[in-house]
């Protein structure tokens, strides 16, 4: 039986290069999440009825669908109504706007818990809207919304497992075939289990928790 070391030596490339791939599935999925999430937030709060409507049907269905039946959505029915996009693109989008919907409830939450003295302030200060939102409500809400943004985007890195379904090459993909090939499904779903939780455990948490250090000593310097 190959020993867990050999294993490493002769397949570890290979979930090297599924980790890079899932990686950048991430960061592109977080990215589209994030902008998603801020856009839909404020229409869910703005006094007009089209764009709130229309957030929230957005967020509903994203929310109460399956990410997998959307993911295949995405690749598989859209080109039968003439949009196409490479197996790649599909996956990092189908989980940015998964994502993206739970976030925009994140955003929107964030900014009614800002206290109404802050807009009450804001106001008396005879700002615009936009600038309220920009300078005063936005910042307070950030630093409320980081510690749930940081377990959603955790969230978004399980979700790029699925992209392994439309043949994107990414841990999960990797994982599969070295298993397919070796039968050796310790190793192959161990490894990449290890790997998702060194990405999640030593990267995207202290970075969430630098983020938040960071904007609160900003916000106490304002």
């Amino acid at each position: 039986m190959m020993s867990y070391s050999a294993f490493l030596t002769e397949y570890g490339p290979r979930f090297l290069d599924g980790a890079t791939v899932t990686a950048i599935q991430t960061v592109l999925a977080a990215i589209l999440a994030i902008v998603i999430a801020l856009v839909a937030g404020l229409m869910r709060l703005s006094a007009n009825v089209v764009p709130r409507w229309v957030a929230t049907t957005y967020i509903e269905i994203f929310r109460g669908t399956s990410l997998l039946v959307q993911l295949y959505w995405i690749f598989f029915v859209l080109p039968l109504f003439g949009i196409t996009l490479e197996k790649f693109t599909a996956g990092f989008v189908a989980v940015g706007m998964n994502l993206g919907a739970y976030g925009a409830e994140l955003v929107r939450g964030a900014i009614l818990s800002v206290p109404r003295g802050q807009w009450e302030a804001a106001i008396a200060l005879n700002m615009t809207g936009a600038q309220r939102m920009r300078r005063i409500i936005l910042p307070q809400a950030m630093v409320i919304m980081l510690p749930p943004w940081g377990n959603l985007l955790i969230e978004l890195l399980k979700g790029t497992a699925l992209v392994s379904l439309i043949a994107v090459a990414d841990l999960m993909f990797e994982a599969k075939q070295i298993n397919g090939t070796t039968f050796l499904s310790a190793q192959a779903f161990g490894t990449a289990l290890i790997i998702y939780y060194a990405m999640a455990r030593f990267v995207i948490t202290p970075a969430m928790r630098g983020l938040e250090r960071r904007m609160r000593r900003r916000l106490s310097r304002a």
